[in-house]
């Protein structure tokens, strides 16, 4: 008897664990691979089992959500139906005549490989954050908004004892709240939107109440706090020699300048800072999926235009954990069907239908509040760092467009080694794009993150079973 069609599941965070839930309760043997020790991806990390949190719950929301999920995916394993693997880098999604390879580095060290084997591939590979630079943003103490609360609720410790969280975006208020309740001092939260933008996209806004709940409860706990909340304000430069001592602040007119004379200097041993979050669309990319602008196209199954690739969540598009949870539903019960042979019914997932448009329309509305300041780039000064990994500073990029005549992200790379670092790109490309002035471009990178060249040339001495490691 042939052995049932595999599905691998790339990432298990939201999208990814509700894509294995669907998928296996169909009767769809799944490997779900995932760089994380556990799963749950960044929305719902966790704090090590050493640490023996009390009460974990206090650093999330929606948790008998997260229980729901993390009850069924032990349930799936416990029953032979989901293989979880843990601690698997995935660089690199091969496609082949009879399926689909992927291929993984183990552990932190991320030099032993591994591959698993699969007829058909969803993607659930989650965003990351971007952070547009300043004077003074490399200095120590000076991180992501997501790297502040991945500290926190991982490791349950924090970056410091008084902090400014700084930028734009919904993120913001869940990690200055959280900062708050765990004894950090916040000395200011600064956010770069207009507050009558949220009005102007009221009717985006108010089909989800619960949303605009969970933020006014957000905002709710830090006036009680009396945290001083600063709109239409933007980090100008952090201050420091060993690492950052204060920040200046500074108010912007409706055109998204820095207005004159309003920069205020606020002392403190931690910016947390966020301009919005970017798709991981790596792995699409190299398997030839269509990109709209910067996220995966996919159909009403969450199909790629690639056959047997799906693609769900912040791929798709930023939109948040409800949104992933909806198309993981949708883009696992799609995927069962197919490989099982049978036609997919759009009725059995109406129900996470209804709830991704409506979801999607929130997120088009936040996107269209939350946008960084439009002239960013003249507050950047000429020896200000752009590229971290390859120190290349914002006078060079200026140079390369302004006297070689460089127009494009691509040009701007080769003459200033702006984006060819250990990061290739993700942190310092939107930046560099907006100085240059061009379009950020897909990278169209072959793999997804540095592989040891001794993997590269490794030949497989024996062949790997479906769905093994």
């Amino acid at each position: 008897m042939s052995e049932r069609p595999r599905l691998a599941v790339i990432g298990a965070g939201p999208a990814g664990l509700a894509a294995t839930l669907a998928a296996a309760g169909r009767g769809v043997p799944v490997t779900l691979v995932d760089s994380g020790t556990a799963a749950g991806g960044q929305f719902y990390r966790q704090p090590a089992a050493e640490l023996r949190a009390r009460r974990p719950q206090a650093l999330h929301h929606q948790w008998r959500t997260w229980e729901r999920l993390r009850d069924g995916l032990h349930d799936h394993v416990k029953a032979g139906a989901v293989r979880h693997l843990t601690d698997h880098h995935v660089w690199f999604v091969e496609r082949l005549p009879d399926g689909f390879t992927v291929h993984a580095l183990l552990g932190p060290e991320q030099e032993d490989p591994a591959t698993v084997h699969a007829d058909a591939v969803l993607l659930a590979t989650g965003g990351y954050e971007h952070v547009l630079p300043f004077p003074g943003w490399t200095l120590p103490g000076v991180l992501t908004a997501g790297g502040a609360q991945a500290m926190l609720k991982g490791t349950l410790t924090v970056p410091g004892r008084t902090a400014v969280v700084a930028g734009t975006g919904p993120l913001l208020l869940p990690v200055a709240t959280g900062l708050a309740a765990a004894g950090v001092e916040l000395a200011a939260l600064v956010e770069s939107a207009d507050p009558r933008a949220f009005v102007r996209q009221s009717r985006a806004l108010v089909s989800q109440p619960g949303k605009l709940g969970e933020g006014a409860a957000y905002a709710g706990q830090l006036l009680r706090r009396r945290v001083r909340t600063l709109f239409r304000h933007t980090v100008v430069e952090a201050h420091g020699t060993d690492r950052v001592e204060a920040v200046t602040l500074a108010a912007l007119d409706a055109d998204g300048r820095v207005r004159p004379g309003t920069g205020r200097r606020i002392a403190c041993d931690t910016l947390a800072v966020s301009h919005g979050m970017q798709p991981h669309t790596d792995l699409a990319e190299s398997l030839g999926c269509r990109l709209d602008g910067p996220r995966v196209h996919v159909d009403d199954e969450q199909r790629t235009d690639v056959p047997g690739v799906w693609a769900a969540g912040e791929p798709t598009g930023i939109g948040g954990s409800a949104l992933a949870l909806a198309e993981g539903h949708i883009a696992g019960l799609s995927a069962a069907a197919r490989l099982l042979g049978t036609e997919a019914d759009p009725g059995e997932w109406a129900t996470a239908a209804k709830s991704r448009t409506r979801q999607r329309e929130f997120a088009a509305g936040l996107d269209r509040v939350y946008r960084p300041p439009a002239h960013w780039t003249e507050q950047v000064a000429d020896d200000t760092v752009l590229c971290r990994c390859e120190e290349v500073t914002a006078g060079a990029v200026r140079e390369a467009v302004d006297e070689l005549g460089a127009g494009d992200l691509r040009t701007v790379k080769l003459l200033t080694r702006a984006g060819m670092g250990w990061c290739q790109g993700r942190m310092c490309g939107p930046a560099v794009a907006g100085l240059a002035g061009c379009r950020l471009t897909p990278s169209r990178r072959p793999f997804a993150r540095p592989v040891p060249l001794g993997v590269l040339a490794q030949e497989p001495d024996r062949p790997t079973e479906r769905g093994s490691s």
